[in-house]
């Protein structure tokens, strides 16, 4: 198995992905001071585009190790990735070795980024998995949401996959959150149960950062 991922290295990537993305484009960051300055923390990303990661990584207050799909880790990027910071996770399977390495993030009182969706889609968090509430539950870190907005809006003309350089995107971080009820039970009812009550506060919290702005 391999060791956990490196609190210096996630220190670096975020340093790099802040040039970049300010670099590239123009973000603007709301709510980054509601993210608990030490412990625990698992920020909630909504995914409609490839930079949706980098520039949370970027522009969020602390270092953070996202769970980022194993397709991601090509050629250079693989050592690259795993230098700062980064979990490789196979989707196709419960991949021990990237949950392992998740939750001693969280052990450690670092900060894990997940994807809840799963996949890159509308980025309405219309669709959790479940792997956001086994994290939660199993170590009681807060959940903040993230809401990654503007970046699926008219390709550039000089790369067409990317967002037009110097565009807005705003990034809008959410009040912290409990998923557990405080049963501490962790059966799969408990997890769906769980799952819901996570739905709402990003639907909720997506529909205020859309509203706020003006997205």
């Amino acid at each position: 198995m391999t060791g956990a991922p490196s609190e210096r290295g996630a220190e670096v990537g975020r340093r790099i992905g802040v040039g970049l993305m300010y670099g590239l484009w123009k973000p603007r960051v709301l709510g980054a001071w509601k993210v608990p300055a030490t412990g625990p923390v698992i920020l909630a990303v909504n995914h409609s585009h490839n930079i949706d990661g980098p520039m949370v990584i970027g522009v969020a207050p602390r270092p953070s190790h996202f769970l980022v799909k194993k397709e991601a880790f090509v050629g250079p990027l693989d050592p690259f990735m795993r230098a700062v910071g980064q979990l490789k996770v196979d989707r196709s399977t419960a991949d021990r070795t990237a949950i392992t390495q998740a939750l001693g993030v969280l052990e450690n009182g670092g900060v894990l980024g997940i994807f809840p969706e799963g996949t890159r889609g509308e980025g309405d968090f219309a669709s959790l998995r479940a792997g956001l509430s086994y994290f939660a539950v199993r170590s009681g870190a807060p959940i903040v949401p993230v809401a990654v907005l503007g970046s699926s809006e008219k390709p550039g003309r000089l790369i067409k996959a990317l967002p037009p350089l110097r565009h807005r995107i705003d990034v809008v971080f959410g009040d912290p959150f409990e998923a557990d009820d405080g049963s501490g039970r962790r059966t799969r009812k408990a997890l769906d149960e769980a799952t819901e009550r996570i739905q709402k506060q990003l639907s909720g919290h997506l529909e205020n950062a859309r509203r706020l702005t003006g997205r």
